[in-house]
């Protein structure tokens, strides 16, 4: 039996899209604003594309932002896509300071750096972590040239996530600011653009990814597959 998906609509995101990339991996997809059906789904799927203060909008002027937080405390398999993914945390620096969902500790901050191309499009590389120690840092996160930062560990969070996949991938990303994640244990997955910054997190049932899975072929569709089947 198909799994049964909430595809949030909160007035943002590439919808159509990430339901068409659901139902290839053979979820039935519901495209919702409404609560009860929310509650309903086994999974839920919060996409975005676009600001981070209009996500956050979206989702107060439909009061889905307590929905989303009464999902998570459920235990209900959440995955958060790109803006989707960036409503998750507590802060966003977007054209203003905004208030995130804080299901996650961390900002959204603005891609910084001298001769980097803002925002980021195109192909770029993902690390999926495993057990171990190793160290990541971005330069002016602050806007000031801060010391680099240590990351200690991986999350296992997104182990599901992740099955199958080798531990390189590459995957394709629109945005121009990045989730600056205060806790390495819910970072499982790393990206370098003028800096490491997190684009993969996981912490229990709850799953981010920053890049747009339903335009990155085979490595999207793999994780995708994994959430309907084994988050």
């Amino acid at each position: 039996m198909a799994t049964k998906i909430a595809l949030i609509d909160y007035g943002i995101g590439n919808l159509r899209s990430v339901e068409k990339a659901l139902g290839a991996v053979g979820a039935e997809v519901t495209l919702t604003e409404r609560a009860e059906e929310i509650f309903a789904a086994e999974k839920v799927v919060l996409p975005g594309v676009g600001a981070f203060g209009d996500g956050m909008a979206g989702l107060k002027a439909r009061g889905l932002d307590e929905v989303v937080r009464e999902v998570v405390a459920r235990g209900t398999p959440l995955l958060g896509i790109c803006v989707g993914m960036q409503v998750l945390f507590e802060v966003g620096e977007e054209l203003g300071v905004h208030e995130g969902l804080g299901l996650l500790p961390g900002r959204v901050r603005r891609f910084v750096g001298e001769g980097l191309k803002v925002p980021q499009t195109g192909w770029n590389r993902v690390e999926f972590l495993g057990k171990g120690e190793k160290e990541r840092g971005r330069e002016g996160a602050e806007g000031g040239g801060e010391e680099e930062k240590r990351r200690k560990g991986a999350g296992e969070g997104g182990a599901n996530l992740l099955d199958g996949l080798p531990e390189r991938s590459y995957a394709y990303f629109n945005h121009s600011y990045f989730c600056d994640a205060a806790e390495a244990g819910d970072v499982v997955g790393w990206t370098d653009y003028g800096g490491w910054y997190a684009s993969v997190v996981g912490r229990g049932r709850l799953y981010g990814v920053q890049f747009h899975p339903e335009k990155s072929q085979g490595v999207g569709l793999r994780i995708l597959r994994n959430f309907v089947e084994k988050a």
